[in-house]
């Protein structure tokens, strides 16, 4: 799998595409602050609680709805195109024109990743407007490990595409992947309540890293090397992988 430089004119095309997929609309953008608003409406989850440090159930699941975007977009959305255009064709057509097909994986990934990224924002102004949730006390900690966060997301969906042959198998993988990604991020029990032990291991995953790293941003704390490192490292080695497996036909 190769770069190249970004084509305005394709990453016009796969915008417009995206905004015609009203599943892909709802799910990545809407669905994580839908999640969000319907936690923060329990008059519980707007309580302190002592297992969680003492923040509230709602302060603690705001990092955890910006990951649900990038799971989203990148192990559901991305894997779905990309092999959607390989099976039919596309990308075996776009080697006979100028416009390369790596022009299109970039031009996915940009949209993919700007999508997410636009979720997140949303998810965290709905959290301070309607719950009073603060704004990330260490914004230039909490924007690093969004960013690597967001790497994570692509480089595993790209691994998950150059592993599908089809869009069935494409969706079989990556609902594999989808649910462990979703517990690793928190969605069912936070990783502040998890087990000291599970904890540990759930933080070697790119997912759960990403939990504890915006979580200590958003307390105002610079998120810990560990974590960082460890998103870094799976955005390495699954984008290695990722090119060492894809196909363009």
């Amino acid at each position: 799998m190769t770069t190249a430089p970004i084509d305005t004119a394709v990453l016009r095309t796969e915008f417009r595409l995206f905004r015609r997929e009203p599943g892909a609309v709802f799910w990545i953008v809407l669905f994580p602050t839908l999640l969000l608003v319907i936690l923060g409406s329990i008059p519980s989850f707007r309580d302190a609680d002592t297992a969680l440090g003492g923040l509230r159930p709602v302060d603690a699941y705001t990092p955890i709805a910006v990951l649900i975007a990038l799971i989203m977009s990148g192990v559901q959305a991305l894997p779905q195109v990309l092999t959607g255009h390989r099976e039919r064709g596309i990308l075996r057509r776009m080697r006979l024109t100028p416009v390369r097909p790596s022009a299109l994986l970039t031009a996915q990934m940009i949209v993919q990743g700007t999508v997410a990224l636009a979720s997140a924002l949303l998810a965290l102004a709905v959290a301070r407007l309607a719950f009073d949730v603060r704004l990330p006390a260490q914004p230039v900690g909490y924007l690093l490990a969004l960013l690597l966060a967001a790497a994570s997301a692509l480089a595993l969906g790209s691994v998950v595409s150059a592993l599908s042959r089809t869009t069935k198998i494409a969706g079989a993988i990556g609902s594999a992947v989808f649910f462990p990604m979703m517990f690793c991020a928190g969605v069912w029990l936070p990783v502040q309540e998890m087990p000291h032990a599970l904890a540990r291991v759930v933080q070697l995953t790119p997912f759960g890293a990403a939990a504890s790293a915006l979580g200590e941003a958003a307390a105002g704390d610079w998120p810990g090397w560990t974590h960082l490192g460890v998103l870094a490292g799976w955005t390495v080695l699954l984008t290695a992988g990722a090119a060492r497996w894809f196909r363009w036909e």
